[in-house]
């Protein structure tokens, strides 16, 4: 891979590579040994980091989205402020619109990635402190209800993000009536592969795999008509506001949704 880079790196002119925003990123395991590297051109030392953006998500050289999720935190944090001085001057639709206009895309974008990190709790605190600000429920009180209500996903949003992507991406799937005929009460499932790796594990692929599985039979069989799919999809995980994967997984069909 550094190889790869180096030769990269060789092909492109002076004229259109910035040294002063230039730099490389080793990933490795967390216990993996530290070995010092020298990526250079023309002479010229390109800096080493520990993290990078990448499409708008950070990730550090063990793959992990802790500095990411900080991110999101402090955005969220300016969002409850914004939100606590308008909730006295506007009415709450206008409360439940700027949620969808403005934070609902930082709580969801790159969500498949970093929705298993092991800090994704503080954002999850943040968006149920917004909530509790736009319903005007008190700090005591349970938010699934508020959830529910306004139509606006919890944890759920890990878990549909997850779905969708695995269902827009079928290609990159097997399913369990590829592999045998028999009607069985999973053939509808995706098969899943065996992994080693515990980071590949808390992927999309793998999430995406045991979240669409764990979906209801009569879920399963609408993704030929992703419209469709996706208003049932919303209304189930709306109604019943998971609050973390393995409340999801330890759901029973519902086929009242």
């Amino acid at each position: 891979m550094l190889k790869s880079l180096v030769f990269v790196l060789s092909q492109i002119s002076l004229t259109v590579l910035n040294f002063n925003k230039t730099h490389y990123v080793e990933f490795r395991m967390k216990n993996y040994y530290e070995v010092k590297t020298k990526v250079t051109y023309d002479h010229i030392n390109i800096s080493n980091s520990t993290e990078t953006k990448f499409l708008g998500l950070i990730i550090d050289k063990t793959l992990s989205r802790n500095q990411h999720i900080d991110q999101i935190a402090i955005k969220l944090c300016s969002a409850c402020y914004a939100l606590r001085n308008l909730k006295h001057i506007v009415p709450h639709s206008t409360l439940r619109t700027i949620y969808y206009a403005y934070i609902h895309s930082i709580v969801s974008y790159g969500i498949i990635f970093w929705g298993r990190s092991s800090n994704v709790s503080k954002l999850f605190i943040l968006q149920k402190r917004i909530i509790r600000i736009i319903t005007n429920t008190g700090v005591r009180e349970s938010c699934r209800e508020a959830f529910e209500n306004i139509e606006i996903m919890t944890y759920s949003q890990h878990i549909f993000s997850l779905i969708l992507f695995a269902v827009k991406n079928k290609h990159l799937f097997t399913s369990n009536n590829e592999i045998h005929t028999y009607k069985t009460r999973n053939y509808l499932n995706i098969h899943l592969p065996t992994v080693n790796l515990t980071k590949f594990y808390k992927g999309p692929y793998i999430s995406g795999t045991k979240a669409f599985s764990h979906l209801p039979r009569h879920k399963k069989i609408l993704i030929n008509d992703m419209k469709c799919f996706k208003l049932s999809l919303k209304r189930f995980l709306c109604h019943h506001s998971f609050y973390s994967v393995e409340e999801y997984y330890e759901h029973t069909d519902d086929k009242n949704m």
